[in-house]
């Protein structure tokens, strides 16, 4: 097995940071546009709540873990280990057997390790196109499953890319809604997020969109460990815990 585990507390690399109030029309299932109005005078302070992919603390340790250890090698290592959580992400995806094994929980000891080992070979290639996977990349897999958090590993991934972009200047923005924003509003958006601090410091700014049926009404915003929620069901998951302390 390879040798140096990741120290696990690692300095946080997360800026604060505040968005201007934004103004978008997304849809309820009814079609009924909920808008958000503009205020130039006002801004949203944002805290570093649970984002798009609630990411428990111990997960967030170990993304950081991974990039302060890569980082420390050179910018190389850190552009390589990238690429190969990417790739393992994309086997993770496309592979049945493979996702199935890293959500298997009652998997014994050395049914992971053999797991594993298989893993590390569909990651290195074949032919001319084989490369060892690096050591950094072996201990993070190895220390997730041997700690049972092998599932947990795509929150890992997440926080580890998100630390990446902000290292090569960079700033991706998730807004999720119930269903697909035109792309007008997308477009307004993109305007506003750019007047932000946090965006006017990066170099490139991406905003993507992803569905989520469970948005009910509104769209929530998430860049980084930073989230704006801006739907409805925020509102009533709010209500209903007030009404909840009050009885």
């Amino acid at each position: 097995m390879p040798t140096g585990k990741p120290n696990l507390e690692p300095e946080s690399h997360a800026p604060s940071s505040t968005l201007p109030i934004f103004s978008i029309s997304s849809y309820l299932p009814s079609n009924q546009p909920l808008m958000l109005l503009v205020s130039a005078a006002r801004s949203v302070s944002l805290g570093p709540i649970a984002g798009r992919r609630a990411a428990s603390a111990i997960a967030s340790k170990y993304s950081k873990a991974v990039y302060n250890a890569a980082l420390a090698k050179s910018p190389q290592t850190l552009t390589k280990v990238h690429a190969e959580l990417a790739s393992f992400t994309a086997t993770l995806q496309r592979n049945k057997d493979v996702d199935a094994f890293v959500h298997n929980p009652t998997l014994s000891a050395n049914d992971r390790a053999t797991g594993l080992a298989s893993v590390f070979k569909t990651l290195e290639g074949a032919g001319s196109k084989k490369e060892q996977v690096s050591d950094i990349t072996k201990n993070l897999l190895t220390v997730l499953s041997e700690n049972g958090r092998l599932a947990e590993v795509e929150g890992v991934v997440e926080g580890f890319n998100e630390l990446v972009s902000q290292y090569n200047g960079e700033l991706n923005v998730t807004v999720t809604s119930a269903a697909p924003l035109p792309k007008d509003i997308l477009s307004r958006l993109e305007s506003t997020l750019k007047q932000s601090q946090t965006a006017q410091k990066a170099k490139t700014l991406k905003v993507t969109n992803k569905v989520n049926p469970s948005v009910l009404g509104g769209v929530v915003v998430d860049f980084g460990d930073k989230t704006i929620d801006l739907s409805a069901q925020s509102r009533v998951t709010k209500l209903n815990a007030a009404l909840t302390q009050s009885v």
